[in-house]
């Protein structure tokens, strides 16, 4: 098949819908498919030449909060739109934004048919425009995303069944597929055994948290945890990631070692998948705190090697299904009750240990082959269906 992406920026880093994108369309090439890009690009940067490139659209006023967040947009060139069109089979959106409303009006005169996955809450969006408790607001933009292009698709991939539901509630009237977005497997670097120190009382504990550093990933809550830790003196805290909330949450945590509060300076690190690999690999505990979240590949790639998570739950945590035992998971926003969750674990290291194993060997069932298998078959039921519909008209 002939499968057209639709992506405002398919390059950018440090952005976990850019990311999946760049890891499915690899696979669903690997597994023999054709699949194109229409996305946004700086053609200064060697290797970020989609198929079909559109120029960056920058926003008035808005752009320093998009940078930061880790966005960026596309223009909207009508020609450039329909030369990917006509090319496709299919086409797929990834984002519920301009560029996509406006691939569907061609795609519609064209007759092609369209799916999505769906990426993003409204609450994402509007948490980095400090909206977030805004609720009509949020639930405005989500209406308007049903209506305006999410309608337009025969089926949409839901990562996580909490997603299917939420749209089922808010009367999306296309075929709602649960689908991951995948893991790609493998090997777990932590070794079989613990190492000889594990057991030592006097050793640093490392609590790591990736993720990028924003209001909806919640690292303060991690923060404020520390201050009721019996354990804070030997936390080491490791934040992995970046993001618009990087000074205030560098400077709160940083804050806790001034004060005395943990014996150890909190680490801020940016790094590459392998080595986000190794950081896992060697966590005594991996804190997830996002109350905003989709599905969370960060910390299932943590649990892949042996890292034993603790996730918040919440209506929006899509990541808390991960969880394997009710001291895994704990209310989101809540720093005494992740409190109880990383002291309960950090005094129990055997158990720790076995239970990481549990959590590396849990992850199968994600395993990208299957997404790619169950994307392919929603890619052709589309182009079939939208086939019958031509032949009987």
């Amino acid at each position: 098949m002939k499968i057209l992406f639709v992506i405002n920026n398919y390059y950018i880093r440090g952005n976990g819908l850019s990311a999946s994108a760049r890891r499915t369309v690899h696979e669903l090439k690997a597994a023999g498919e054709d699949v194109r890009i229409l996305s946004g690009c700086d053609l200064s940067k060697p290797g970020q030449h989609p198929d079909f490139p559109l120029k960056e659209f920058k926003f008035p006023i808005f752009q320093p909060i998009i940078e930061a967040s880790g966005f960026s947009y596309a223009n909207g060139d009508p020609k450039r739109i329909e030369e990917a069109i006509r090319w496709a089979e299919v086409v797929h959106l990834e984002e519920p934004f301009v560029l996509q409303k406006k691939a569907i009006r061609i795609a519609k005169k064209l007759g092609k048919p369209m799916t999505a996955t769906f990426h993003l809450y409204p609450e994402n969006i509007l948490f980095s425009l400090y909206l977030k408790d805004w609720r009509w607001a949020n639930q405005v933009l989500l209406n308007s995303w049903r209506k305006n292009i999410y309608s337009a698709c025969s089926i949409i991939q839901c990562p996580t069944e909490r997603v299917r539901q939420r749209l089922q509630e808010n009367h999306f009237t296309s075929e709602l597929r649960v689908i991951s977005n995948g893991l790609i497997p493998e090997s777990c670097l932590r070794p079989a055994d613990p190492p000889a120190d594990y057991l030592n009382p006097n050793r640093p504990l490392e609590v790591v948290c990736i993720g990028r550093l924003a209001g909806e990933k919640d690292q303060i809550t991690l923060i404020r945890a520390m201050r009721y830790s019996a354990f804070a003196q030997r936390i080491h805290l490791t934040f992995a990631g970046n993001g618009p909330e990087a000074k205030k949450v560098k400077k709160q945590a940083h804050k806790l070692y001034r004060d005395g509060i943990v014996g150890y300076e909190p680490s801020f690190v940016f790094l590459n998948h392998d080595d986000l690999r190794k950081l896992a690999a060697k966590a005594d505990l991996c804190i997830h705190c996002a109350v905003i979240e989709i599905e969370g590949l960060s910390i299932l790639e943590a649990m892949q090697q042996a890292a034993v998570p603790i996730i918040a739950d919440g209506p929006y945590t899509g990541s808390s299904q991960f969880s394997l035992d009710p001291r895994c998971s704990f209310p989101a926003h809540n720093p005494q009750a992740l409190t109880e969750r990383i002291d309960d674990w950090l005094s129990h290291p055997e158990e720790r240990w076995e239970e990481g194993k549990r959590y590396a060997a849990s992850v199968k069932p994600y395993n990208i082959a299957h997404s790619i298998e169950q994307l392919i078959a929603m890619f052709r039921d589309a182009l079939n269906r939208n086939r019958d519909v031509e032949e009987t008209a």
